[in-house]
């Protein structure tokens, strides 16, 4: 129905272990969109992506290394610090359902009551997720994904347990739910089996088990909200472009709603009043804010702050908005009465960094909600509206570990060359004789955000003797309009010295006793192309760097890249034909013989975002300069690792590698 806001998550960059699992690298990723016709080469060391594009032999080759076994431990032991978060919660709020990693990969468990046992309810080795319960509260329907190649099956198995009934699960192809039918007799999902740039919208009957297509027009569509008949459809046409559209079902009219003829971002739902739409956008000002469109006039409904309205949600009862504002990294909540737009008062919760939204149920009367700090691990209670009272269904695990003693995280600034301010989280080590050695990671996206809260990866840096910094370069999400844009197409030329100027700073500002320290570089996706950037463009700035499912090279990048991500992509990067030049001088590969400090590679072979064909040319590159550095190849892993032996493989060998580069003389 709506966009839900940010659940509390279990990802590679900031966990505890809680419910539903996200992108590994916390990028925020936007929805896949509308894609152009696949780019002319231009020179490509390779073809393909996923297990088909590279040898199993080549593989096998650059499998992970056992780690050593006191390592291991203390990875593990930080992997079973677990928060609790929200899930599917049933209309009584007698039972939840949701989803954990505790079994080392994401599945579905039920509680019967608050407190109560949960009970396991899928099993196996591929990631499994609730995405929705039925009216009646009979059936949860189940995403499914296989070695991480995000082309996930949607499937229904009863709340009490049993076999998964499947709806419809395809190779290279994704399928994913838009919504549940409010007679409970049917649902939609969209696929893209007709064409691989584009998503086909069906029906399919709960009793008969009978799919019906009922939209195909070309490009990627997504159920924004329904009432009845009547949909909002969003179509991507960029990372942060959108159409809006109304579609009567019953008569297949298709109306221009927003966005049309523009570039500007849209998020939306029906409001409580007929004939109201919510919609959150920045195209009035350099923030998001959430409007009201009623007659064609947008009319603000949050305060007019110099923040981001990061995300709203509507119940679909339509009695209540909830919206995050994005203040510096850190999140906010605020609620209004859906019919008033008078603000509510929220259940008071311990002091925390960040308050989201964890769910909400069909008629409105409860929410969940869910908070987190540095030191304080995820947690969630879940609110009556009309007794008013607050429960707590289950309570976060940390065997051994008091996570009150985790380092605290600061917000800081560094100054880029020409003079703008870039944000920066920092948590510091102190158990270091000399100065600290620093490993500066980047966000992924690029248009993701690195935030304020709890990370057990973090942690780990911090308890191995390194300070980590975590910047949010121009690029940025969070950070309004301007800042967002910045890094556009080429002008990501003029601001790509961020990078270099995070080095620059902390060599002269992060000393001890009149010496610099060492830095090392990591990050995965956007971030792992923010590494090969620091290690050869910017040569020298580090002296070290991990880079994980990063790019290496923007023309074949978009070349290779799975058709529903490409224009996405495009509109980020710039155009393979009218941008060339750009791209070739921004690309990692163009200035490989300027590398000069060791370089580890981690990749999952199963990527469909950033193909393995990226790490594999990089590497060889390495190898015909004989640059000290290693490879590491996931079978069994997408974009970024999701298996917990995976996990404790790449943080492993990261944290050992940094040690060996940076502390050892």
């Amino acid at each position: 129905m709506t966009r839900w806001l940010p659940l509390v998550v279990c990802s590679l960059s900031s966990f505890a272990y809680a419910d539903t699992p996200k992108d590994p690298f916390g990028t925020r990723n936007p929805p896949p969109g509308p894609v152009a016709k696949k780019p002319p080469v231009q020179a490509s060391g390779y073809s393909g992506l996923g297990a088909e594009s590279v040898p199993a032999e080549v593989v096998a080759q650059f499998a992970a290394k056992p780690l050593d076994e006191r390592v291991s431990r203390k990875i593990q032991a930080m992997l079973d610090v677990r928060g609790a978060g929200g899930g599917l919660l049933t209309s009584k709020g007698d039972r939840m359902v949701f989803s954990t990693r505790v079994t080392g990969t994401s599945q579905i468990w039920r509680q019967d009551g608050a407190m109560k046992y949960a009970i396991q309810l899928t099993g196996g080795e591929d990631r499994t997720s609730p995405v929705a319960l039925t009216r009646d509260d009979k059936w949860i329907v189940v995403s499914r994904d296989v070695g991480g190649q995000e082309n996930p099956g949607l499937y229904v198995m009863s709340i009490e347990g049993g076999p998964l009934k499947l709806i419809q699960h395809a190779p290279k192809v994704q399928t994913s739910l838009q919504f549940v039918a409010e007679d409970g007799k049917s649902l939609y999902y969209r696929a893209n089996d007709k064409v691989a740039d584009s998503y086909a919208i069906y029906r399919y009957d709960l009793a008969t088990e009978k799919k019906e297509l009922v939209f195909d027009q070309p490009g990627l569509w997504s159920v924004a909200d329904h009432r009845g008949d009547t949909w909002l459809l969003n179509r991507d046409l960029g990372s942060t472009q959108q159409e809006i559209y109304q579609y009567e079902l019953s008569s297949k009219k298709l109306t221009p709603l927003l966005g049309q003829g523009e570039v500007e971002e849209y998020d939306v739902s029906f409001g409580a009043k007929p004939g109201q739409v919510l919609v959150r956008t920045n195209k009035l000002g350099q923030f998001q804010r959430v409007y009201s469109l009623e007659g064609g006039k947008l009319t603000p409904i949050t305060p007019d702050v110099k923040f981001d309205v990061e995300s709203f949600a509507i119940d679909e009862a339509r009695k209540r908005i909830y919206y995050n504002t994005n203040e510096d990294g850190y999140a906010r909540l605020a609620v209004l009465d859906a019919r008033t737009l008078k603000p509510l008062a929220l259940p008071a919760l311990p002091r925390a960094d960040n308050v989201y939204v964890a769910g909400l149920t069909k008629n409105g009367r409860f929410v969940g909600l869910a908070y987190d700090s540095a030191n304080q691990v995820p947690q969630a209670i879940v609110f009556d509206w009309q007794t008013k009272k607050s429960t707590t269904w289950r309570t976060a695990s940390t065997p051994e570990i008091d996570t009150t003693r985790f380092t605290p995280v600061t917000l800081e600034f560094y100054p880029a060359r020409d003079g703008t301010r870039i944000p920066m989280f920092v948590r510091r080590a102190t158990n270091c004789a000399g100065p600290c050695p620093v490993i500066v990671e980047f966000h992924g996206g690029p248009e993701g955000q690195s935030t304020a809260g709890f990370s057990g990866y973090a942690q780990l840096y911090v308890e191995a003797g390194f300070t980590l910094v975590q910047p949010n370069v121009r690029g940025s999400s969070g950070y309004g309009k301007a800042w967002l844009h910045a890094d556009d197409g080429p002008k990501r030329l003029q601001v790509v010295s961020d990078i270099e100027d995070a080095a620059k700073f902390i060599r002269a500002s992060f000393g001890k006793d009149g010496k610099a320290p060492k830095i090392g570089i990591s990050g995965g996706s956007y971030g792992g192309y923010s590494v090969l950037m620091g290690m050869t463009y910017f040569a020298g700035a580090y002296d070290a760097g991990v880079t994980n499912v990063g790019i290496s090279n923007l023309t074949t990048f978009l070349m290779n890249t799975a058709p529903y991500r490409r224009i996405l992509r495009i509109s980020e990067y710039g155009d393979p034909v009218k941008d060339k030049e750009a791209l070739v001088q921004l690309s990692p590969v163009t200035h490989i013989a300027k590398i000069k400090a060791p370089l580890m590679i981690i990749q999952g072979v199963n990527d469909p975002r950033v193909p393995v064909g990226e790490a594999m040319q990089i590497y060889r590159e390495l190898e015909k300069r004989k640059i000290p550095g290693s490879m590491m190849l996931f079978a069994d892993e997408g974009h970024g690792a999701a298996k917990r032996g995976n996990i404790v493989m790449t943080i492993g060998h990261t944290i050992a590698f940094f040690e060996k580069h940076l502390k050892q003389q």
